[in-house]
């Protein structure tokens, strides 16, 4: 869900003027953590307004028409700094559809990996941000950056700027790009965060073609089957029908069956419509999501490699992070919240790390005990924590994932393809064994007085 800033005025009890900015999903979210800090730094709300798009046109001191958009949280705020920049504001109006898109993965994936290179050659991150806005090429990516830059001049925190835009660069890209200027391997956190992007990018394009082609393949195939049975079957097997021919099993089945359809066709479609439309709504929400997750990885074959990618990525995010110090339970919930998986992030957040907090359970049993973690990853764990290097062990058992992965998935694919192609031989089949059948019904002369 995308992430508003509002603007809040008020007043003290002194009579001071007090002005903040929350961040919130609705007007109506926003009031409410608004009246919350006005209870407890006690000062009494006078108006709360949204950062919003406005459309603008200008007139240069040279005599040239601009035109633009720009945030601001009133139409007079930004006629006010237009015209301290010297420029003759000839209108200002709000943008009436101001819908954000996500930028492009590929983009996204540029600007960090563009972004980790420059900061290796010790450029200033400013200078970074200013460089890359004018190569981005999605105009969504391009407002981003410009909103990032203003945040960050403007003095707040880099991890807030971040995460106020985690709903365009998404949760974990956001959290990792924040905290990369707390610490001081900055452009090693790029690094790693590009490495990812591009990990999980390449394994999307990597599912999608392998489930397109096959969809696509079963979708024409069904459609062709019920157009076979439904309209041309009938307009060859009803000719014997009319004559009280007896029909073999398999033929006057097929025939019940169209007869059916041509009474309830409208039922039939509204139905599945209907059902996929709730199906897919349903799995939209954060239950159905929770619960795809959760029984995505427990598919044969196909459950157990979503499951080492999301190891992986928990792995290579636990890796980066991890410090050896106390401060590592918000690493085991980042790596979490990175893994992809609501269920894992699930059962990290409320078994794992309560009891490392609680219990003062060490990492490997209590990792084991939230029951998502194959073996192979509690063992790596195991021997890291033994030897005291759970960085390197975290970092082996991701690269290891990595591998395998990669080369299982060609087998996924494969074997994908082989079931399309055997059920689309059963098909093929049955509409030939249908059709044999039809061929085979042999009227007398009597059935035709």
């Amino acid at each position: 869900m995308a992430i508003k800033e509002f603007r809040f005025n008020g007043i003290s009890q002194v009579g001071q003027p007090v002005q903040g900015t929350v961040f919130a999903p609705n007007h109506k979210a926003a009031r409410k953590r608004v009246e919350a800090l006005a209870e407890r730094h006690s000062f009494r709300t006078q108006s709360i307004d949204q950062r919003l798009t406005y459309l603008y046109k200008v007139r240069h001191l040279n005599g040239k028409v601009i035109e633009g958009e720009q945030k601001a949280f009133s139409e007079e705020e930004l006629r006010t700094a237009l015209t301290k920049m010297g420029l003759d504001v000839i209108k200002v109006q709000k943008k009436l559809f101001d819908v954000q898109r996500k930028p492009p993965s590929t983009d996204l994936i540029m600007f960090v990996r563009l972004s980790a290179n420059l900061l290796k050659e010790k450029l200033p991150f400013d200078e970074v941000l200013n460089l890359l806005v004018n190569d981005v090429s999605s105009r969504s990516l391009k407002q981003v950056i410009r909103d990032l830059n203003a945040d960050l001049k403007g003095g707040m925190e880099a991890q807030q700027a971040f995460m106020k835009q985690g709903h365009m660069l998404g949760k974990f890209t956001a959290y990792m790009l924040g905290i990369a200027s707390q610490t001081g391997n900055m452009s090693e956190i790029y690094e790693a965060t590009a490495r990812f992007m591009e990990r999980q990018n390449e394994f999307r394009k990597s599912v999608r073609s392998a489930m397109v082609t096959p969809a696509i393949t079963l979708v024409i195939l069904m459609a062709t089957l019920v157009f076979y049975v439904w309209y041309i079957f009938p307009q060859t097997a009803g000719l014997f029908e009319n004559f009280d021919i007896d029909l073999p099993p398999m033929t006057q089945g097929t025939l019940d069956f169209s007869k059916w359809m041509d009474e309830n066709w409208y039922w039939v479609f509204l139905i599945a419509g209907g059902g996929i439309g709730g199906i897919v709504a349903f799995f939209k929400s954060d239950k159905g999501e929770f619960l795809a997750h959760r029984f995505m990885i427990k598919i044969p074959i196909i459950g157990t490699l979503l499951l080492k990618l999301n190891i992986e990525i928990f792995c290579r995010v636990f890796a980066v992070l991890y410090s050896g110090s106390g401060e590592n339970i918000s690493v085991i919930r980042i790596a979490a919240e990175a893994s992809g998986n609501r269920f894992i992030e699930h059962r990290v957040k409320t078994i794992t790390i309560p009891m490392m907090v609680a219990q003062g359970a060490d990492l490997v049993k209590s990792m084991e005990a939230s029951g998502v973690f194959t073996s192979m990853a509690l063992a790596r764990f195991r021997s890291g924590a033994e030897t005291g290097n759970v960085r390197a062990s975290a970092r082996q058992m991701a690269d290891y994932y990595e591998n395998e992965t990669s080369l299982k998935l060609k087998a996924v694919v494969e074997m994908i393809q082989t079931i399309v192609a055997l059920i689309i031989t059963v098909a093929i089949m049955a509409l030939t064994i249908l059709s044999s059948e039809l061929a085979l019904v042999q009227p007398s002369a009597a059935d035709f007085m």
